[in-house]
């Protein structure tokens, strides 16, 4: 394999884990490998050698091959078979391999007794060869296979986290690919990991339950001192330091985090229960730049009275630190957390942005409403719908946390923040996180400016100051219970 791919590819650059997995791709076409696992970090030169070379190089050892190659979507499949074809029609691999030819023609039906080549599927002329490609999820029924390829069944972390997708991957493996295979067929299947419970980590977990023996490559991009035996690398060199150098690779885990580095990076997913933010992360301050921009996120109880929070977080924003300046966190009546609402809205000024999180269908739009016409009625207000789950939502701001760029500003409801954001998501209860989440990402999507030295463009007035007055019949007076 490897002399193949220096053959047919003049710019190949060779690292010493290309040497190492085509070694094992040796064995694998040979029969010696049937089922092989291959876990690699991003841009590490994995889809190059599985998905363009490797097939080449078997139908060229062997022109009646069968093969079935997949990836995550059908678009990135059929443009691997076309790389594929691009491969065995170009002028190094005919004079290495004359006897493996392609139709030089786009035929897309065999009415006519052609041997078909399309983005689909080709034939290898005048043998049995056949190539299919196509995207996971996707059908691949009419046609067996000796070589059964997977390259990178998970396209994204929202896919790899949502239980039904993963679900959907691993039951169209069993129905689907699993049962194109032929006797004694073989599977290769690399990929970068995204979580504990992907295609790969399902297979492993059901290793010791059934007669399918499967040998692992796993390239961390750093190296940990324990993983593939073959690694020469001492703890904390990196994988190709020519391209990604550990500084590099360093510099991207302040980005993505340590929990996304883990996973994709050092192929070490683990379950991001009470570990997306750690204490130590929060650095406690005494004050704030006065000049920084504000946001106040709300995230309304779903019950009323003591059965779950209403929490309200303001956060500032000054040269890319946040600092969490307040939080109001309590358990009250609809009623109550209306006027706490108002009288916060009041004491932080008609310059802070008043945001609140907007839940889904007619309920959500009529809350909006009321809190637009009465409750927060002259004060910049707006509803905001959030997308996608509550750990994706947090993923941003957690990065920027371990980044040492979220600061706390000293208060009694310290303790309370970091107790519940900590947890997160294996607490009881998860509203603080969602409004750190929301407002992080109105703060930095740059819907915010800075008010202070503007003139008042939505002047509150004495009328809409005094429609929540102390002295109103809420049953409680002066603080309100429950208030952190």
């Amino acid at each position: 394999m490897l002399e193949f791919t220096r053959y047919t590819k003049d710019d190949y650059e060779v690292n010493w884990h290309h040497q190492l997995l085509c070694e094992y791709l040796d064995k694998f076409v040979s029969g010696k490998i049937k089922r092989l696992l291959v876990f690699m970090p991003p841009r590490h030169g994995k889809s190059e050698l599985v998905s363009r070379r490797l097939p080449a190089y078997i139908f060229g050892k062997c022109p009646d091959a069968s093969i079935i190659s997949c990836s995550y979507s059908a678009d990135l499949a059929s443009m691997m078979n076309r790389d594929v074809q691009r491969i065995i029609d170009s002028q190094k691999y005919i004079a290495l391999f004359p006897d493996t030819k392609l139709n030089q023609k786009n035929i897309r039906t065999d009415a006519k007794g052609n041997f078909l080549k399309n983005s689909d599927i080709f034939e290898v002329i005048g043998h049995r060869g056949v190539y299919r490609s196509a995207g996971v999820n996707g059908g691949i029924t009419g046609m067996g296979c000796n070589f059964g390829i997977i390259d990178d069944p998970i396209k994204n972390r929202e896919e790899a986290n949502s239980p039904t997708y993963r679900e959907r991957v691993w039951n169209w493996y069993t129905s689907t690919f699993f049962t194109r295979l032929e006797k004694d067929a073989q599977i290769l299947i690399t990929q970068t990991r995204w979580h504990e419970d992907d295609l790969s980590g399902r297979i492993l977990s059901l290793v010791d339950d059934n007669e399918e023996k499967w040998t692992v490559i796993q390239f961390p991009a750093i190296a940990e001192g324990e993983g593939q035996k073959d690694d020469p690398r001492e703890i904390g060199e990196a994988l190709w330091p020519n391209k990604y150098s550990t500084s590099r690779l360093e510099a991207i885990k302040s980005v993505v985090g340590s929990y996304e580095f883990a996973a994709l990076y050092q192929q070490r997913p683990a379950p991001a229960e009470g570990g997306l933010f750690k204490h130590h992360w929060f650095s406690i301050v005494d004050s704030f730049p006065s000049d920084c921009r504000k946001i106040r996120r709300w995230d309304l109880s779903a019950t009323s009275g003591k059965g779950d929070w209403t929490a309200g977080l303001l956060l500032g924003e000054r040269n890319g630190i946040f600092y969490v300046i307040d939080l109001k966190h309590v358990q009250e009546n609809p009623a109550g957390v209306e006027s706490l609402i108002h009288q916060t809205a009041v004491m932080d000024t008609s310059f802070v942005g008043q945001r609140m999180e907007q839940e889904p269908g007619s309920s959500g739009v009529n809350t909006i409403d009321h809190y637009a016409r009465y409750v927060l009625k002259g004060f910049d207000f707006k509803g905001v719908r959030s997308t996608g789950s509550k750990i994706e939502r947090a993923r941003p701001v957690s990065a920027a946390a371990e980044a040492g760029n979220i600061r706390i500003v000293k208060g009694p409801w310290n303790a309370t923040f970091l107790d519940e954001v900590t947890i997160f998501p294996n607490g009881a209860h998860d509203d603080i996180v969602d409004t750190l989440s929301g407002a992080f990402s109105d703060l930095t999507l740059g819907n915010v400016r800075n008010f202070e030295n503007e003139p008042k463009l939505n002047e509150v007035t004495a009328e809409d100051k005094g429609m929540f007055s102390d002295d109103m019949d809420f049953g409680w007076s002066g603080d309100v219970p429950g208030m952190m």
